[in-house]
């Protein structure tokens, strides 16, 4: 089987970004991003994932956080649809619900080769310390752009502004490792009756 890993570095005026995943690894998270809250988030997708993910980015966060955590979201996107390849023999969709505490959420993927995406979480605060939550929504939608996939996030109830996010970013991690698997009956097959992804 052909090891599924890519590197892929992105440097703009505002970030310079390198981000490593491993979609057959061990969980394995290692971040240097300036931004603690994301990669606390991150880790969550590598372990429950459990897929290696690196993300080092030198970031204008003296500005604010915006650029940083848009740009990984871009990054790691590009990082996985190239790791991916072509997506044959792949289950293609995943979903997974989590629960944390009173927090439930709920993430569903499709890499399908269209991007697209649906986020319905009522945060119960503006700012997790100092991460602004309308952030998340930044990560996400950069790396649906980037990774070609369609993905429904829903918390589903949450009295908790940390609890909430945090069950999106495992369930989010859990989803993808249920996706990205290799499906043995599929073989070298294409998911999809059109024959592309």
């Amino acid at each position: 089987m052909n090891a599924r890993t890519a590197t892929v570095s992105r440097d703009t005026l505002e970030t310079k970004i390198k981000v490593s995943v491993d979609l057959d690894g061990t969980g394995a998270g290692r971040f240097d991003t300036g931004v603690p809250f994301l990669e606390h988030m991150m880790d969550q997708i590598a372990r429950h994932g459990m897929m290696d993910i690196e993300v080092f980015c030198d970031g204008d966060t003296h500005i604010d956080d915006h650029h940083t955590v848009e740009d990984i979201g871009i990054t790691l996107g590009k990082a996985i649809a190239q790791a991916v390849g072509d997506k044959k023999g792949i289950f293609r969709y995943g979903h997974a619900y989590v629960p944390l505490d009173e927090a439930l959420s709920r993430v569903v993927i499709d890499f399908s080769g269209r991007p697209g995406i649906i986020m319905n979480v009522p945060y119960t605060q503006k700012r997790i310390g100092a991460f602004d939550t309308e952030l998340f929504m930044e990560f996400f939608r950069g790396f649906v752009n980037h990774a070609q996939v369609t993905l429904h996030i829903d918390n589903l109830r949450g009295e908790n502004a940390h609890h909430q996010i945090e069950t999106v970013y495992k369930a989010f991690g859990r989803a993808l490792r249920m996706a990205l698997t290799r499906d043995e009956r599929l073989g070298d097959v294409m998911p999809s009756t059109k024959g592309a992804l």
